[in-house]
């Protein structure tokens, strides 16, 4: 496969600033972005989501943003699959590819080139293993995937229902082991990652004033038209950051400042996983402070350019 030039990755914890950047950076660059946001994907679910307003959409274009129904299912192959497909496009057009977001699984997915079992969702297999775990306990499960694929037991965390489902999703499926349709293809760019950080307390500080705001602009009545729409609590999407804690406060469970309180808290533990994750899995990330973050970024990127 021919070498085809740079990527920038704009990566780090939610409500850092990564939106901003990539914008003002592909300004800059003429690039355009891709979004690897997990929830932004979901058509109706903007304010939760922290989706780019229409505003910033007119500035720069961005790829993979209201492209399913929250009802749609929407897998990591197809995300992948559509994510180089944008890149190529936006390459193909002498423009520089931007991916920007904080879904761990989506980025290192694109950037490592991770070859993914195309074995559809399968909803009632699923829920039959998902009412198992709940039922004899999450062990049971991940004692299946040890008999049918040990190979994959040993990277899948057993404490992660929802990936050993998958595992054995793949397997039963299929017919063949999970471990053994995985692997990596790393793709034909070159690949510059730049990651945000910030004080943890400042960060927390300024997600709770984003949190009110988000309430502020109208998040429960967001949640409320879902609703009306069909969309119930069941669904994968509607368990989003945001969306799920508002859930007792729409039964009548809670009060709404309890909700928000509930909103505030897990998104703080959302934060330090994506810490976590970024740090611990890619260490090739070049960390920037996000106070002031565009200059150092904008060096980085221009020499990535010049290289190639």
């Amino acid at each position: 496969m021919a070498f085809r030039g740079p990527l920038v990755v704009i990566v780090g914890p939610t409500g850092v600033g990564k939106t901003a950047l990539g914008i003002q950076l592909a300004q800059t660059m003429g690039g355009e972005i891709v979004s690897a946001d997990s929830r932004q994907i979901y058509r109706g679910m903007d304010i939760g989501t922290a989706k780019p307003s229409p505003a910033e959409q007119a500035q720069v274009r961005h790829h993979l943003v209201d492209i399913v129904d929250p009802d749609e299912p929407f897998t990591l192959a197809d995300y992948q699959e559509r994510a180089y497909a944008a890149i190529d496009d936006i390459v193909g057009r002498q423009r520089l590819p931007f991916l920007v977001g904080g879904t761990g699984l989506y980025v290192r997915a694109v950037v490592e080139g991770w070859k993914i079992p195309r074995v559809p969702p399968d909803p009632e297999l699923r829920a039959k293993l998902q009412d198992e775990a709940e039922t004899e306990g999450p062990r049971t499960l991940y004692e299946r995937l040890l008999s049918l694929d040990p190979a994959a037991a040993a990277f899948v965390d057993e404490r992660n229902v929802r990936r050993v489902i998958r595992a054995l999703e793949v397997c039963i499926q299929s017919g063949r082991p999970f471990s053994e349709q995985r692997g990596k293809e790393p793709p034909p760019y070159s690949v510059l990652r730049i990651g945000l950080t910030m004080d943890r307390q400042a960060l927390y500080q300024r997600v709770d004033a984003r949190v009110d705001r988000m309430i502020a602009e109208g998040l429960v009545q967001e949640v409320r038209r879902l609703l009306e729409r069909g969309y119930d609590w069941t669904l994968p999407a509607m368990s989003s950051l945001g969306y799920l804690q508002l859930k007792d406060y729409l039964e009548g469970n809670m009060s709404v400042q309890e909700a928000v309180a509930s909103i505030k808290s897990e998104t703080h533990r959302f934060i330090r996983h994506q810490y976590n994750w970024f740090r611990l899995t890619d260490p090739h990330i070049h960390w920037l402070d996000a106070v002031l973050p565009y200059p150092p970024a904008l060096v980085l990127t221009r020499e990535a350019c010049a290289a190639y």
